[in-house]
């Protein structure tokens, strides 16, 4: 989904919101899309300053039988509208009322009083040895006023899409760097003027110390607003003082809750249909498994939004709380300050949840206290760090100990990646006789119809002036591990020496495809190249 796709979900997602709101406030909804840009203005009825001050925007002037008409949002005063409609009233004139989103509410405002600011060229990411290019951005950076610097660079992160923005110190510049699409990207270097710049706004929004010698934490957040729509961007930072002084990393997160859809993450629909299968029972532990960065999160909070209906009562616990969800208790566990996951699973069981998702499976406790909470009718979301779901299993299994009671009690596991797609502009070419070869073998237990092994085609990146890189997003890479009656014998003692390879033999025996096997298929699809599946997996 490109960024327009994503722009007008949103704002649709906002329009129907807005409509449901109405209904709440006993006013008439307009949906303003068709001419929140072209409308003719109405001038001289309000001041800017009042228009800003109440969120109220005139849409017609009143004249005879004609009514007066404005546009409000739900920010609007109730005392505004009820003074303006008594003051009609004693003027025998008619006045409406219509409730707007605060997305439609901003296009008119740029339009009352647009603003007058210089426009800086946009960031552009730079290939490996385009010094052209980052001298460029440079040079923009250093211009950009003051005040609107840090704003500035934030805007164009999420412009690009990136998932974080590493500011790092260097014996006598500051690399600004990008990572976007899984890849760090340099885009500038600047003074150190600059650089103080940044942090001073850095310390002051997310509330760390500049002068501090110890790593810190932050959560800074930001409203994004661009073609007519407005979007929330959440930023954990990180600060550790270096050599030459304080490196952050920012990370961004752009969770929009219509997004977060397991439709939406690239997934087949066989592994679709086992998530769902899974989740559909009262009980059981379900572990997303991956190193940081994989998309766990985003995962877990599609399958929570799966779950999100009325009947069921959801909790999660999470250190910290990446995104706010309609409708979830969501609990902060500061495990930085004497927290632990166990005991505020231990807490909220006395709530009578349905479904519970623990931040992260860290140590024995929490492991043990999730494991039986998910026997006694608990569904339980949770991720783990391990390379594979096999190895992920097998420390579950060191950690809890071999038990008969827990073997029924883990569900599925679930390892995932993320490996760059291609744009559409991609170029086909046959496999050589070496990576035949290679997959053949990776590929040897899987039944396969729609490829000939012994004629592969595979794809490439084609870089373009539009796309120099030729990647345009990343898609899910996912390994599936259910726990069936062959698995549970690992967690029950009748199999002697578990380890890693046992499981997965086991596991493959009955159907698994492990991250490598589905990332050689992805490629076989043309979603992406054999080069990015090995560097990823």
């Amino acid at each position: 989904m490109n960024e327009e796709e994503v722009q007008r979900k949103r704002r649709q997602n906002e329009e129907e919101a807005t409509e449901r709101r109405a209904r709440i406030l006993g006013l008439p909804y307009v949906d303003t899309r068709e001419f929140e840009n072209d409308a003719p203005l109405v001038m001289n009825l309000l001041t800017k300053e009042q228009m800003h001050a109440d969120f109220i925007i005139p849409l017609q002037k009143g004249e005879g039988a004609t009514p007066f008409q404005y546009l409000v949002t739900s920010q609007t005063p109730r005392s505004v509208i009820e003074k303006m409609t008594k003051e009609c009233d004693d003027a025998g004139q008619r006045i409406e009322f219509y409730l707007i989103s605060k997305s439609a509410y901003q296009v008119f405002m740029l339009r009352y009083d647009p603003p007058q600011q210089v426009h800086y060229d946009d960031i552009k990411i730079a290939d490996e040895g385009d010094s052209a290019t980052i001298h460029e951005v440079s040079r923009t950076l250093e211009s950009v006023g003051t005040d609107k610097v840090f704003d500035y660079l934030l805007d164009q992160a999420d412009r690009l899409g990136a998932s974080d923005i590493h500011i790092e110190n260097l014996r006598s510049v500051i690399r600004i760097r990008m990572r976007v699409d899984g890849i760090l990207h340099p885009v500038a270097e600047i003074s150190r003027d600059r650089y103080r710049i940044f942090m001073g706004e850095l310390s002051s929004r997310a509330n760390i110390s500049i002068a501090s010698m110890r790593p810190q934490s932050g959560h800074m957040q930001k409203e994004i607003v661009r073609n007519g729509a407005s979007h929330l961007l959440n930023i954990r930072v990180e600060a550790v003082p270096t050599m030459y002084g304080l490196d952050a990393v920012l990370r961004l997160f752009n969770f929009d809750e219509s997004l977060l859809n397991l439709d939406l993450l690239g997934i087949t629909p066989e592994e679709r249909d086992r998530i769902n299968d899974i989740i559909s029972h009262p009980r059981g532990l379900v572990l997303m498994v991956g190193p940081t960065g994989s998309g766990k999160s985003t995962t877990l909070y599609s399958i929570l939004n799966a779950l999100n209906t009325t009947e069921r009562k959801i909790i999660t616990l999470e250190d910290p709380i990446e995104y706010g969800l309609t409708g979830i208790s969501q609990i902060p566990i500061q495990t930085g300050e004497g927290g632990s996951f166990a005991e505020g699973l231990r807490s909220v069981l006395r709530l009578d949840p349905d479904v519970v998702m623990v931040g992260e499976i860290r140590d024995q406790d929490t492991a043990r206290t999730a494991i039986q909470a998910s026997i006694t009718g608990h569904l339980v979301l949770s991720s783990f760090h391990a390379n594979s779901t096999c190895a992920a299993f097998s420390r579950m299994i060191d950690m809890i100990g071999v038990n008969p009671v827990f073997s029924s009690s883990v569900r599925l596991l679930i390892a995932q990646r993320l490996v760059r797609k291609l744009d559409d502009n991609k170029e086909a070419y046959q496999a050589d006789a070496s990576t035949t070869a290679y997959i053949k073998e990776a590929l040897s237990n899987v039944e396969l119809t729609d490829y000939d092994l012994n004629n592969i085609t595979l794809y490439r990146e084609k870089p373009s002036e539009s796309n120099p890189f030729g990647f345009n997003g990343r898609t899910a890479i996912m390994e599936q591990l259910e726990v069936t009656e062959p698995i549970q014998r690992f967690i029950r003692g009748d199999v002697r020496g578990v380890g890693t390879q046992e499981i997965e033999k086991a596991a493959r025996a009955e159907g698994m495809l492990t991250l490598e096997q589905k990332g050689i298929l992805a490629a076989l699809r043309g979603e992406t190249t054999i080069d990015e599946v090995s560097r990823v997996i």
